[in-house]
């Protein structure tokens, strides 16, 4: 087992294979390989380090566990790092040199660009190398294009796309009466543009009455100084911003706004974590909302078990990111292998689009229509921790999320334009 672990924390490109396998003593068979491919390096480095974490401890779960019952006896899985440096084109060869590897599970989500890419070449790679097919499992993706126009019958989406976290956060910004005036910023990208199409959409449908008074767009990862953009939302006097922004620049464009006394509300997908609480401090009690298909103040037992399980294995208050969907993909999958009987990416493929998983109380379900899974979506605002319904913070900040407003997975759920084409 050492000997094992020692060669693989010596291949050169991958940094770090993390597995528990409870079962390698005589165990006959090698693991199966899933390869993570995302920034590693570079402004959105962070991103990359939280997802690993998530998907380390999923694993280790299904490996201490035993593996996944297949055909051929039971198996454990291995994660291997592939860093993409947050460009396209080494997406793409990170996603060549997996498949040499072994790799026939493919997980990705910070970017829907890269998403979209890798899609692209997986199809071509399957019907050119039936031999060596692969699934791509998407955890963070959400440019709604890639289960509808662009769907493929060996992509799964696990998180909620832009136009059912939009939906969300509109059913709460409906409500609040105190909006007149709402300003749209976003990342110049696929993902970026597609969240400012739809708020602008929503708006029309959902407040009327409300005036756009800026619509902006940045480059992505590459601005590092954003007052000059919080002086123009506070010079516009819109009392709530939109935006899709993740990594640093949220965090960053929070900060500026924080400095230059912007004292609305902010409209967030991702506002819950990655340093931007402690960034706002007090000035984000109340006014900074996040949609999320899971925060740590959901009420129950079965939620505070399972986030407090998380910071059992990672407590560090910087590690504090934990994501319930990429733990329901990881059961999905192995479900659907056990299922298939076989690691095989078609007959995992088969099994999977009709994957339905409870998991610490969430219950989700895999649309086969689209391949887009459905599962609740909570909207929290930040408080004081300690406040009512803020027993966990975020990050050691001292700052949390209470849920205001819960949807159903019927509740969140979207048409889809998808016409998938099987093999």
């Amino acid at each position: 087992m050492f000997f094992f672990f020692s060669q693989v924390l010596k291949k050169a490109r991958l940094a770090l294979c993390l597995v528990v396998f409870s079962w390698a003593a005589g165990a006959a068979q090698p693991p199966i390989k899933l390869a993570m491919i995302e920034s590693l390096s570079g402004p959105f480095a962070n991103t990359g380090e939280a997802v690993h974490r998530n998907l380390v401890w999923a694993l280790e779960r299904v490996n201490h566990r035993g593996g996944v019952a297949l055909a051929d006896g039971a198996r454990g899985l291995v994660l291997e790092r592939y860093d993409s440096k947050g460009q396209n084109e080494e997406a793409l060869l990170a996603l060549r040199m997996a498949i040499d590897d072994g790799a026939r599970f493919i997980l990705q989500g910070n970017s829907s660009s890269t998403a979209a890419a890798l899609i692209e070449a997986i199809q071509k790679h399957n019907e050119r190398d039936p031999a060596r097919r692969v699934l791509f499992l998407n955890y963070a993706a959400v440019d709604p294009i890639l289960t509808n126009e662009r769907c493929s019958f060996w992509h799964f989406r696990f998180d909620a796309h832009a136009d059912m976290r939009m939906a969300a956060l509109m059913a709460v910004l409906k409500a609040d009466r105190d909006v007149k005036k709402v300003y749209l910023i976003g990342q110049d990208y696929s993902f970026g543009q597609a969240v400012l199409r739809e708020a602008k959409r929503q708006l029309q449908t959902q407040r009327p009455d409300a005036q756009l008074v800026g619509e902006e767009l940045h480059p992505m990862g590459r601005v590092k100084d954003f007052l000059p953009y919080a002086t123009k939302i506070k010079a516009s006097g819109a009392q709530a911003v939109i935006t899709g922004n993740w990594g640093n620049d949220l965090t960053l464009l929070v900060k500026a706004a924080r400095e230059v006394g912007y004292e609305g509300k902010f409209y967030t997908f991702y506002g819950n974590a990655l340093g931007t609480p402690a960034a706002l401090g007090d000035a984000g009690v109340g006014r900074v909302v996040a949609v999320a298909d899971w925060l740590p103040n959901v009420p129950g037992a079965a939620s505070e078990n399972f986030y407090k399980a998380f910071r059992q294995r990672f407590p560090k208050p910087s590690d504090d990111y934990v994501h319930m969907r990429m733990q329901l993909m990881v059961e999905a999958l192995v479900q659907a292998m056990a299922q298939a009987r076989s690691a095989d990416a078609l007959a995992v493929a088969q099994q999977l689009e009709n994957a339905r998983i409870e998991h610490f109380g969430q219950v989700a379900q895999m649309r086969a229509s689209d391949h887009q899974f459905q599962q609740p979506l909570v909207v929290g605002v930040m408080e004081r921790q300690g406040s009512p319904g803020v027993k966990f913070d975020v990050e050691g900040s001292g700052y949390g999320f209470r849920v205001v407003k819960a949807l159903t997975p019927a509740q969140a759920e979207q048409p889809t334009r998808c016409n998938m084409q099987r093999p």
